[in-house]
């Protein structure tokens, strides 16, 4: 129950704070713009709109993937490899085939970007 009220004001701060096309008032760069639609076709609908999580994918705003846990290259390797089920209860994340690498670059730059926004920066990983 405390993850779906998470969630719920992880949007709301992402609704208000960035202009993805969608509303707000900070521009995202060229690049997240980009990324933002690329994220729309081909990752939101495991992972949600803006990166929120849906019940197929886990949230991409979600401290777990800081880029002290998660770096970039993290995205990369699960977008051409695939990655196993590690954090979340969602099953394995097959690789993605359709997605280049530039569009990778784009889609990392809109998460980074989302994430900066909602108060996710760099964090060093402890176990």
């Amino acid at each position: 129950m405390e993850f779906v009220v998470a969630v719920v004001a992880v949007v709301a701060v992402v609704a208000a704070g960035i202009d993805s096309g969608r509303s707000g008032s900070t521009p995202l760069s060229p690049l997240a713009a980009t990324g933002g639609a690329a994220f729309d076709q081909n990752c939101a609908s495991c992972h949600g709109v803006n990166g929120t999580g849906s019940d197929k994918g886990p949230p991409l705003l979600h401290d777990i993937y800081n880029p002290g846990h998660h770096n970039d290259e993290s995205f990369f390797r699960a977008a051409s490899q695939g990655t196993p089920r590690h954090h979340w209860n969602f099953g394995d994340m097959p690789p993605q085939s359709k997605v280049s690498r530039q569009d990778m670059t784009a889609i990392v730059r809109y998460i980074r970007e989302l994430q900066e926004a909602n108060g996710i920066v760099w964090r060093k990983h402890t176990m």
